[in-house]
């Protein structure tokens, strides 16, 4: 049933999503899905209408068992047209690994906190920079389009509120690099609007461009969209979310799960704003995403729909 759209002043027309549940939302799993699983999985992500899938990690398996498919993996997808697949990368290594498969786009992962980067990365913060420079220079040159991750935006379980100029001076730094685009992490859910508001309009003042940035929010508190909310009206048009609400983070406690894809398109419907993707189509997939995990999806959107057949279509529709 369609209750209605009704438009707020200042909001973009159009919003890309960017779906991380292959990667992101997988990865925090006990589960191991087989690699015929998650290569349907993406499939279905496509053919809900989405055109930038984050797909996997480079990162060695002892580190992230649950992507140690990697190679297998991208193996296998059917890569559609104007379909995005981004994978992380670590390092030079993980870098030669997707070049070796053709992947187009990458992304590198940092950390706004010396806490969490020595816990996450081994390493502080400068020497993850120092890493990540030729991993971003030889993807430049190979043509490859870069989304640097910037995780702890907010605030982090072992350093407690992570000052805005500090996240500013990473992400400049990480932007420097060379990289296209900024994901801003809220990894442990406690960011609120003005918080969000303060940080992207700094970043804006020393130089970012907030359409090469996009959001990251988690949704420990029950915040996510007031936060997504407050970032389009601030300029953002890239959201990261992950089908049914999957994910976290394995080397970050209080982490739960990410922003529900469902919730995010029953919202952005509701306020008028185009996506692209089928609401109908991505409760179905994280329905029967679900059944495969062995158990129900955390989702808000996906719970009040699924019993309901055929499920109302609201967006990208």
């Amino acid at each position: 049933m369609n209750y209605g759209r009704t438009p707020l002043d200042g909001l973009p027309p159009r919003v890309t999503i960017c779906e991380v549940g292959p990667r992101d939302g997988l990865q925090n799993e006990s589960a191991v899905l087989p690699v015929e699983v998650k290569a349907e999985f993406i499939a279905r992500l496509v053919d809900a209408g989405h055109s930038l899938v984050e797909t996997t990690s480079f990162v060695h398996p002892r580190w992230v068992p649950q992507l140690a498919d990697a190679e297998a993996l991208f193996a296998v997808i059917e890569r559609a047209e104007g379909v995005r697949y981004p994978v992380l990368v670590p390092n030079e290594r993980g870098l030669e690994r997707a070049l070796d498969l053709g992947v187009r786009d990458i992304a590198v992962f940092g950390s706004a906190t010396e806490s969490f980067a020595e816990r996450n990365l081994n390493r502080s913060i400068d020497e993850s920079l120092e890493m990540f420079a030729p991993v971003v220079g030889r993807a430049r040159e190979a043509g490859m389009a870069v989304r640097a991750y910037l995780s702890m935006c907010f605030g982090d379980p072992w350093e407690g509120e992570v000052p805005v100029r500090k996240v500013v001076e990473v992400a400049s730094r990480m932007m420097a690099l060379g990289c296209t685009e900024l994901s801003l992490g809220d990894t442990i859910g406690v960011a609120t609007p003005g918080r969000v508001v303060l940080l992207l309009k700094a970043l804006a003042a020393a130089g970012t461009p907030l359409e090469r940035v996009a959001v990251h929010f988690h949704d420990t508190y029950g915040q996510a969209l007031s936060n997504t909310l407050a970032a389009l009206q601030c300029g953002v048009t890239t959201v990261d979310a992950s089908a049914g609400g999957l994910g976290g983070c394995p080397y970050a406690r209080r982490a739960t799960g990410n922003l529900a894809t469902e919730d995010l398109l029953w919202h952005l419907d509701g306020l008028g704003v185009e996506t692209g993707v089928s609401l109908e189509k991505s409760v179905e997939t994280s329905v029967w995403l679900a059944e495969r995990l062995g158990r129900p999806s955390p989702s808000r959107t996906v719970a009040a729909l699924r019993g309901n057949r055929p499920i109302a279509s609201r967006s990208g529709t």
